[in-house]
Formats: structure tokens, C-alpha cells, sequence
């Protein structure tokens, strides 16, 4: 979910730069409401899916319609197998895409009529997507500026959950190498209580998350939670009334940023260093310099190391900059 939302730069830079094209975007279907709200998009296809089961009944219709609009170009930014198949299957004469590899997999020169080929993994997300349209006259503005918007329907409900003035610490991230340890979140707790700030927790509704969740209440009883949000239109509205939103290399973090909420990123993992925390100014992110993921561990999901690259983030520093990050959003 935050990859759609580290996309938003490069999509308006397209349109802008090209404003006589109609620009749809096709997602997944739970990823939908990222994007459906903001207005240079004129159309977000919400495609029905279920990770690794196709769903033929579902899938052949919505491509059927999606051939309709007789499109004329199409770029995959996902660079899978779906995503290569998704641009054959659209009808559109003209479709890019790229390869990690000197010599394009068979897939991707069947499906792409041009591949623009990266051969560095860990570049920065809005390197990669900009280099794509680089194919087609894309210039790389100077602003990267996340952007989505919020159905506004759901704003009343979220008041009802989100007190005013309160900050955001979303704790869980996709990976548990890239978790910030709960203890650490416990300890920046009481730093925020003793200084009057006012904090809530959430994670995300999976089962790894929410055990993270319950992890923390164990260790801070008395800390505010927000219960599992599975409606993601709720919990961007929730978001948008935030003072500041705390988190790792996760879609909480890249959400906030969209809808111009002050953030403090807790960045230690190597791929979100090189590919995520690139995207944000240094007083929007703590990171360390080194870390064992880049090597050793790059393709596990939990880091091996006796003490991680996380855990050496000490709550103090995010406390610190967390200080610094409301006193500097005051002044503005």
C-alpha cells in the first residue's frame, strides 16, 4: 500500500507534464481508496483480487471492461508477472515496463514494447519510477511531494475515535526486521506522558501486527490504542487528524505524509534506507548508517543480529526529534 503512495510524485509529473492525457491507474482493490480522491487522476480501477489464488470469474469481466477504454499507453510500475500480463491484457499498443536483468525475462518482452532495464535493486524508489518514464519525456520536477486525499464521508466517524491533539505511533511495519521494538515504544510512551504529549498506538489488522499490538499493551496497560481499522478509508481520515505520526518504513508512514501530516520515519533496515528513506528530508526521518540487511540478511523477514538495526534507534533520540518536529510544525 505505501509503494502506491511513493508513486503519487511520478503519476502527477506525468500529468502535468502531459495534461491532455486521460490517466487512469489500475490497483488492487484494497488499495483503491490511496488514490481514488485525488482529483488529476481521472479514473482508479479497483481490481478484485486474492494474494495467490486467481479469481477467473472476477478477473476476465473487470479485463473485459478494462479493454473498453481502448487505451493507447500503459506503464507497469510493479515490474511482476501480473503487473507485466495486466499491460498485455489492456489492449494498449504501446506498453513500458523495466527489467532488473541484462536480458528482460521472456514474460516481460512479450508483454512490454519497450524495457527500460535498472540493474541497481536497492535505488531509491523515485529514481527507478522516474527513470521508467524517462522513456517517454518524463522530467523529474523538483518537488516529490507524497499526495493523496481522504473521502471526506468518513470524518465523522473518525472523530469519534482520535482525541484532538494527539500523535500517532503506528508500531508495526510488513517485515519483523523492520519492527522498532515494543520496549522501545513503551519507553518513548513514558518520555511523551512525562512531557505532556498525548499518544496513541495502532498496527495493522493482521495477525503478526495485532500480536505486536498486544505485545506493547502488555508492557503500557494505560497507553491509548486504536482498535484494528480494516476499513481504509476510516483509518485515513483518523490519520488526517493526527498532530504527528510516528513509524517505520510502512504505508501508515507514506499515508501521513500524502495528506501533509508532520511524520518522524524510524528508518534502520537496508532497503528502506536506500530505497524509502531517500524520499524524505532529514528532519522527517531517524536512521542509522549501517546495517547488517543489506548483506547477510537482505532476504529474510527478521534480522539475525543479537542486537538489530532498529533496536540501536534509542527512544530517547526519537523522543528528541519528536520534540523538535512538533516545535518546528508550531512555527510554520
Amino acid at each position: 500500500m505505501g509503494d502506491a503512495v511513493i508513486l503519487t510524485p511520478v503519476l502527477k509529473a506525468l500529468k502535468l507534464q502531459h495534461p491532455s492525457i486521460e490517466l487512469h491507474v489500475l490497483v488492487a482493490a484494497e488499495i483503491a481508496p490511496l488514490l481514488e480522491n485525488i482529483a488529476w487522476i481521472d479514473k482508479v480501477w479497483a481490481m478484485p483480487r486474492k494474494r495467490g489464488k486467481a479469481k477467473l470469474n472476477q478477473s476476465v469481466p473487470f479485463i473485459k471492461t478494462l479493454r473498453k477504454e481502448h487505451f493507447h499507453q500503459c506503464v507497469d510500475f510493479g515490474g511482476n508477472d501480473r503487473g507485466a500480463l495486466l499491460s498485455l491484457l489492456s489492449g494498449a499498443p504501446v506498453r513500458l515496463g523495466f527489467s532488473s536483468r541484462c536480458k528482460a525475462k521472456l514474460l516481460q518482452r512479450i508483454c512490454y514494447t519497450k524495457i527500460v532495464n535498472h540493474k541497481n535493486t536497492d535505488m531509491p524508489h523515485h529514481d527507478l519510477h522516474f527513470k521508467l518514464l524517462s522513456a517517454w519525456g518524463v522530467i523529474r520536477p523538483l518537488s516529490l511531494n507524497l499526495e493523496i486525499e481522504c473521502n471526506p464521508f468518513f470524518a465523522e466517524s473518525a472523530a469519534k475515535l482520535m482525541r484532538p491533539n494527539t500523535i500517532i505511533c503506528h508500531i508495526g511495519t510488513s517485515q519483523p526486521k523492520k519492527d522498532w521494538p515494543v520496549t522501545h515504544w513503551k519507553k518513548l510512551n513514558d518520555l511523551a506522558i512525562q512531557a505532556g504529549f498525548k499518544l496513541i498506538f495502532s498496527s495493522g489488522i493482521n495477525e503478526r501486527e495485532q500480536k505486536l499490538l498486544d505485545d506493547f499493551k502488555f508492557l503500557a496497560p494505560n497507553a491509548a490504542v486504536l482498535p484494528a481499522i480494516p476499513n481504509l478509508d476510516l483509518f485515513l481520515n483518523i490519520l488526517k487528524l493526527s498532530r504527528l505520526v510516528i513509524a517505520g518504513d510502512t504505508g501508515p508512514l507514506h499515508f501521513a505524509a500524502g495528506l501533509g501530516i508532520p511524520i518522524l520515519g524510524i528508518f534502520a533496515v537496508g532497503n528502506s534506507l536506500t530505497q524509502a528513506a531517500p524520499m524524505y528530508r532529514a528532519d522527517q526521518i531517524i536512521k542509522t548508517q549501517t546495517c547488517a540487511c543489506y548483506a547477510d540478511f537482505s532476504s529474510l523477514d527478521y534480522c539475525m543480529q543479537t542486537d538489530s538495526c532498529m533496536a540501536s534507534i534509542k527512544p530517547e533520540q526519537v523522543f528528541l526529534k519528536l520534540k523538535k518536529t512538533l516545535e518546528d510544525s508550531n512555527v510554520k
